[in-house]
């Protein structure tokens, strides 16, 4: 099958190139799926678990890419939920090849049944962004109607999908981001927008719920403008600084059948929409992730 590998963590992007691969089996609570479109966060490839395995084992090359949509083709020994020729989407494991290929073996349990009215595309685009916006509102926020949420760079990816589910559990949602994301966050429901080149983030004190994807100098900032009992969120690694009087929460997400089912309902519905920048193919994958000028939203391979 054809695949796009990695062998060379220095490298980033530019180290990914365009290869035959065998096409992996199905093992034990697994399914093979044909994989038609695939979402891949350029940030992974700092990650560890494209490297080595569990054991820490070089594990290269290894195929990229955790967010897929496509069709089971096969079921590993035992698998049960999900049968040959059903739409699917999901989460994929870390320390596993990935779905910047044209098949990927993947636990039945991380995948979630793909409604025929949403297209693969957009599919692919849901899971990392849905379901970090869903654990770190729901889960470890514990957001409640009336609230103050302050999102960071609510027009990408992540943020956008936070802005609009806050704003549809009740929230009052402020968003951060670059003066050329005003509108966008805007448009994804946020009342009100700092510039974090010109505004000073400090004027939006008195905020219950700060999601942080930023980190750094912004992350530390962050928590002086909350409330006593507010919660700060983030996927920036451990936080540098803590609320005073309130939680810090740094989470990796997972995968959840269920919350799936929720992220693509509200998709199917109008309530929500994803931020896709760019559909390339698999041939053309290794230029789409080596833009010479920057992309709004997600990059999603269009494998079939």
């Amino acid at each position: 099958m054809k695949a796009i590998v990695v062998t060379d963590q220095a490298a980033g992007t530019a180290g990914m190139r365009l290869t035959e691969r065998p096409t992996p089996e199905a093992a034990g609570n697994d399914v093979l799926v044909e994989v038609h479109a695939s979402g891949f966060t350029p940030g992974e490839l700092t990650w560890p678990s494209n490297w080595t395995d569990r054991l820490g084992r070089d594990r290269t090359p290894s195929i990229p890419g955790h967010e897929l949509a496509g069709v089971v083709s096969a079921l590993g020994y035992g698998t049960t939920g999900l049968s040959v020729g059903q739409r699917v989407f999901g989460l994929t494991d870390w320390t596993r090849d990935g779905t910047l290929a044209e098949y990927a073996a993947v636990e039945a349990r991380n995948l979630a049944p793909l409604p025929g009215d949403v297209d693969f595309t957009v599919g692919a685009s849901l899971p990392i962004s849905g379901l970090t916006a869903w654990q770190g509102l729901f889960q470890h926020g514990r957001l409640e109607p009336g609230q103050t949420v302050l999102v960071h760079a609510a027009a990408g990816g992540v943020g956008s999908m936070v802005t609009q589910l806050a704003r549809e559990a009740g929230a009052y949602v402020i968003g951060t981001g670059r003066a050329a994301d005003r509108r966008t966050a805007l448009d994804f429901g946020a009342a009100e927008f700092v510039d974090l080149d010109n505004d000073t983030l400090e004027d939006a004190g008195g905020v219950d719920l700060v999601f942080d994807v930023i980190g750094g100098d912004i992350g530390k900032r962050s928590t002086g403008l909350m409330r006593a009992g507010g919660t700060l969120v983030t996927i920036a690694g451990p936080p540098e600084a803590r609320p005073a009087d309130g939680l810090a929460v740094d989470f990796v997400v997972e995968s959840d059948r269920a919350q799936l089912r929720e992220v693509v309902q509200r998709v199917r519905d109008g309530r929500l929409r994803t931020a896709i920048g760019n559909v390339a193919t698999l041939d053309d994958a290794v230029a789409a992730f080596n833009p010479t000028e920057r992309v709004k939203g997600k990059t999603i391979i269009r494998v079939r």
